[in-house]
């Protein structure tokens, strides 16, 4: 029973993280304003993901246009762009691995050993892919608070932290703990098995030091007749 719940832990949280770093990969709030002019807030809200940028006005819709061309993001989204591509792969990776580790699946046999291998190799690429989404996220969040504070930016050109670096902290704490939940069940599988190892062989141990014994008085007896004769 521990043992699957530790499975359905992992996967659960390992699941969580996979979703949100699709969200983020996609939301294009990474990076958001709200032009604040003369002490009187203009509804007008701007936003920068990855893809995109959106103007959200108080009388119109949201309209978002794609860009045109990878230079045109800042550096700092252009990289973040690449390392989330990354992360997404390396979430789907993890998360079909993890599935194909699980007690329940029959495709890869009944050897609690070899699913073990495979947990193991899921859990790692959960914790690879929640360190991957760690250094975009962190990296646009320090720059926009570093141009928040600079007094050369003007006051059109300050961004705000937007909802997907949020989403992307969470997420990321997500899959590094559910990654380290399916490693430390790979380690208590390991420890399980080489517990009822130990056991047979005692039991063997036992039962030829018996068959010993038995040989050792039959010799004997046989020894005694001979004298006797």
């Amino acid at each position: 029973m521990a043992a699957g719940a530790l499975q359905v832990a992992g996967l659960v949280l390992g699941s969580i993280g996979s979703i949100g770093t699709f969200a983020i990969t996609g939301m294009p709030q990474w990076r958001v304003t709200a032009f604040i002019e003369n002490n009187v807030v203009v509804f007008e809200t701007f936003w920068e993901g990855l893809w995109m940028n959106c103007l959200r006005q108080a009388s119109f819709r949201m309209q978002c246009k794609v860009y045109d061309s990878l230079l045109d993001l800042p550096p700092d989204l252009q990289a973040s762009r690449g390392l989330m591509c990354s992360a997404s792969a390396l979430a789907f990776l993890a998360f079909a691995v993890t599935i194909l580790g699980m007690k329940c699946m029959q495709c890869t046999g009944n050897d609690d050993r070899i699913k073990g291998y495979i947990l193991l190799a899921g859990g790692i690429t959960f914790i690879l892919t929640g360190i991957i989404v760690l250094i975009p996220v962190c990296f646009v969040a320090h720059n926009v608070i570093r141009d928040f504070y600079n007094p050369v930016v003007t006051l059109a050109e300050k961004r705000e932290l937007g909802e997907a670096l949020y989403i992307g902290w969470v997420s990321a704490f997500c899959l590094v703990v559910g990654g380290a939940i399916l490693c430390s069940f790979c380690r208590c599988t390991e420890k399980t098995r080489s517990y009822r190892y130990s056991a047979p062989s005692q039991r063997t141990a036992y039962h030829s030091q018996r068959r010993a014994e038995s040989a050792y008085s039959k010799s004997h007896i046989s020894l005694l007749l001979i004298k006797t004769i």
